[in-house]
């Protein structure tokens, strides 16, 4: 989790009376950390905004969506890079189901850059990584990295 995710999720509790930070479990891909560990770190770093609750789940995010009886799920986008894929995404969670909604919301500018593929690349080659993620994830990072 960055500080970009951070202010993205900030910025979708104005929206609705409830986020739902959901964290996709994928057995095709090998993360840094588990998902228990993601959702662990996410609900510690989101533990202080009101009306956020924070799970996993598995398999497609559209059926996740319907079993929380949700309208949208909204996806972040930092650059141009990130709108294909999340466009593609968003068509096709839309043949798949209707009646949810994507809605993109854009974080503050300072974050576009941000990505937590270049902050784990950072944090693995020993650089300090506080300015980016929020101080439990930098923690997490450095005790991976120093023990792994």
């Amino acid at each position: 989790m960055t500080n970009g995710h951070l202010d993205v999720i900030t910025r979708a509790v104005k929206l609705f009376d409830e986020v739902v930070v959901a964290v996709a479990h994928n057995d095709q891909k090998q993360g840094l950390l588990t998902t228990e560990e993601r959702v662990e770190l996410l609900k510690n770093t989101t533990s202080q905004i009101p009306n956020v609750r924070v799970t996993q789940f598995d398999g497609l995010l559209v059926n996740f969506a319907l079993k929380l009886e949700a309208t949208a799920v909204i996806r972040g986008l930092r650059a141009i890079s990130d709108f294909e894929f999340e466009f593609q995404m968003a068509l096709m969670n839309r043949k798949l189901e209707q009646s949810i909604e994507t809605l993109f919301l854009m974080p503050k500018e300072e974050y576009t850059y941000l990505s937590s593929r270049i902050v784990k690349e950072i944090a693995r080659l020993g650089g300090n990584v506080e300015a980016f993620v929020p101080g439990v994830v930098a923690e997490s990072l450095r005790e991976k990295f120093t023990l792994g």
